[in-house]
Order: C-alpha cells, then structure tokens, then sequence
C-alpha cells in the first residue's frame, strides 16, 4: 500500500470516528446507558462477524487461550466505549473530543512511569501546555455541574486508552526480549471491550425504549462508526509509523466539533476553543517535531489494537 493511500484510509478512518456525536444529537429519547449499550452490541455483532471471516476458528480460540493482556485491554476498551457515549449526552461533543485529544501526552507519561521511556523535553512541556488547556476548560465550565460532570467522564477515555496502550507496549517488548515467544494476538480484545461494554451497561440501560429510528441510528455508530473504522486502522498500523497515526487521528476533533456545529446546532464555547487550541497546538507541535526524527513502526504484537487509537499512541471511543 502506498503512503498516499494509507494516508487517505486513515483521514477516513478518523471522518468516521468524527459521526458519533452528531449522530447521537439526532436520537430521540434513548437515555445515555442504553446509546452506549446498542452501540456497544452493534460494535460486538459486527466485529465477531468481521473477525470470524477474517480470522476463521483461530479468532475463538485465541479467545479461549488469551493471556491477561488481552483481557485487561478488552476492560480498557470497554471502559472507553462506555465513557465515550456517556460524556457525549452530558455535555458538548467539542468538550468531548477535546479532552479525548489528550489521550497521546497521557500515554506518553504512562509509559514513562510504568515503562521507564525517556521523554524528550518537547514531550514533556506539550504534556504542561495540554494539561493547561484541560484545566482551563474545567474551570470555566466548573458553574456548570452536567457539563463538567460530561467532561470529567471523558477523560475516562483517554486514561483508558493510555493504559491500554502501556499494556500493549509492555507485551511487544516482553516479546521481543523473548524471540522463541509467540505473539500475543491483541485483536480481539476489541471485541471483548464491546461485549463487556454491552454486558455492563444492559441493566443501566432497562427498559429498553429505543425506537426503530433509534435502532438504525445506533446500529449506524456500532457498524460503521466503531467497528469498520477499528478493522482499518488494524491495517493501517502496519503501513504508518505512530506519531503519523497519533497526529492525523487529530482530525476527529476537527470533524467532530464541526459536524456538531452544522449539524446539530452545538456551537463551540469560548472555554473549548481556547482549551482545544492549547491541546491540539500542543499535540501538533509534539508530533510534528517528532516526525523530524526517525520513527518506526508499531511492533506487530501492539498493531492490532484498534483504539490506542491513539494506539499509537492515542484514543476511540
């Protein structure tokens, strides 16, 4: 695959993932558990068909012999489909996507504590300048208890996602140390997150009001806003290096705050502007000076994971 190519699906990938809050503002009385749960059960339905035909029998039994990696990343991605739904019916998609925006300089501090990775200065004044940008959002919204309240449980998904992405990181370098072990397929935990996401929020979400309008909706979120645009970057993993990844999946917060401008009506606050323009010039800036440098690609164990969306190093919702 050319770059050019790769380059493109990934815009894709993230104009996908960009759908979920506008989508939702047109639901018409389905409570935040139950959106979570139909999304949930949609992502879970579509993956295991996506996976079983990809992947044949190896797909349940990798299920069935999976080490606690695998499970721990499959709770993480649960935590961050669940969190994400949620924080988008409490408060604004642009305060829910600009705190997700956060989720690389988290990673990148997670590694450093857990994995002992050196930062390089840049990365540590972007993680001061986006952690700026977070707390001037809170504190101009702290009037407002739902919309904090929405911001606070955002967050949930970029700590998730940087747990996640830690865990990876800690099994491709046990691997590599290892060279007579056998790679940890990670994949499917991502469909473990959607089944425990499902699992978890069903008694939340009784009784089930969802009108067939709804149900087309969220089914929409699950297949193709979460499921096709996971299988995708699975893919693209292989062909793009992770900060390319990590800074073109960005765009989300470009498209998400812009289809709930023109779509749904949500017009940016002046609190998520400037916060989001600490962040995401944080964010930029970090990346792009890495790109200077050389990087490599993700190790073939971590590639498969979807979300770390900001696999790489990030977040999805």
């Amino acid at each position: 695959m050319s770059h050019r190519r790769a380059v493109a699906l990934m815009i894709l990938v993230t104009l996908l993932w960009s759908l979920a809050g506008v989508v939702s503002r047109y639901l018409d009385r389905t409570g935040s558990f139950e959106v979570t749960f139909w999304r949930s059960l949609f992502n879970a339905l579509a993956l295991a068909f996506g996976l079983s035909f990809l992947r044949g029998r190896g797909l349940w039994r990798g299920l069935a012999q999976a080490a606690w990696p695998v499970w721990f990343s499959g709770v993480c991605w649960a935590v961050m489909f669940t969190a994400f739904m949620v924080a988008i019916t409490l408060t604004t998609v642009a305060n829910v996507l600009v705190t997700m925006a956060i989720g690389p300089l988290i990673t990148a501090l997670f590694t450093r504590v857990f994995l002992r990775h050196r930062l390089p200065a840049r990365t540590w004044l972007a993680i001061a300048v986006a952690g700026a940008g977070i707390a001037w959002m809170f504190g101009q919204e702290a009037g407002s208890g739902a919309s904090l309240a929405g911001t606070l449980v955002a967050l949930a998904v970029p700590l998730a996602a940087a747990l996640n992405f830690t865990t990876l990181q800690h099994a491709a370098e046990r691997q590599a140390e290892d060279q007579a072990a056998v790679g940890q397929d990670m994949l499917p935990a991502v469909l473990i997150g959607a089944v425990l996401s499902a699992a978890v929020t069903l008694p939340l979400a009784l009784p089930l009001q969802a009108s067939r309008h709804d149900l087309g909706l969220l089914a929409l979120l699950g297949v193709v806003q979460l499921a096709i645009p996971c299988l995708l970057l699975v893919r693209l993993s292989r062909e793009l290096p992770a900060p390319e990844i990590a800074l073109l999946g960005l765009l989300e917060v470009v498209f998400g705050v812009t289809w709930a401008w023109l779509g749904a009506g949500e017009r940016p606050t002046a609190s998520t502007l400037v916060g989001g323009a600490l962040v995401l010039g944080a964010l930029v800036a970090n990346e792009a000076l890495a790109l200077r440098g050389p990087v490599a690609r993700l190790p073939a164990a971590s590639g498969p994971a979807c979300r770390d969306r900001h696999p790489c190093p990030g977040n999805a919702p």
